[in-house]
């Protein structure tokens, strides 16, 4: 599976300290997936990250031929962990 990242997701991975490990398992693993209701080319995805306490990865990304496209991604605080 082929990820490409955008500008905005670059930026905010490295301002919010998000692993590209994190976005990968994400996108290959997720526990949640639903569609993005503004944008419905987009996916959003959802994964604990145990390396952040169990916080609740989210990402959006926009599903290629290849793999995904991230858009962005950012530790989600109204999101619980999976029980």
């Amino acid at each position: 599976m082929r990820i490409t990242y955008g500008a905005h997701a670059m930026d905010v991975m490295a301002e919010r300290g998000i692993d590209r490990a994190w976005i990968e398992r994400t996108v290959i693993a997720p526990e949640t997936i639903e569609p993005d209701a503004t944008h419905p080319e987009r996916v959003r995805a959802y994964r604990t990250v145990p390396e952040r306490d169990g916080r609740v990865l989210r990402e959006i990304y926009v599903p290629t031929l290849e793999g995904a496209h991230i858009v962005t991604a950012f530790l989600d605080r109204s999101r619980r962990r999976p029980s």
